[in-house]
């Protein structure tokens, strides 16, 4: 989930996973898998950068939890 600002400045959180095209039109638009469009404050990269931050939340293991395999070893 992500954080974004409606352009009259109402902040809204957003599932990322749903996201299928960002456009600029010249506003920020974000359309979802679903057709349903989003018009944000956010620019593009913006917007990119907090889809990478989402996702590297999700997908990294939390420290110490790591599966035997990846652990590190010194």
């Amino acid at each position: 989930m992500i954080t974004l600002h409606r352009l009259k400045g109402n902040e809204f959180v957003l599932n990322a996973s749903h996201i299928e095209c960002i456009e600029a039109n010249p506003d920020t638009t974000i359309t979802l898998s679903n057709d349903r469009k989003y018009v944000v404050q956010e620019s593009i990269p913006q917007v990119i950068e907090k889809i990478l931050e989402f996702k590297k939340r999700i997908l990294v293991f939390p420290l110490g939890s790591e599966p035997d395999q990846f652990k590190r070893t010194n």
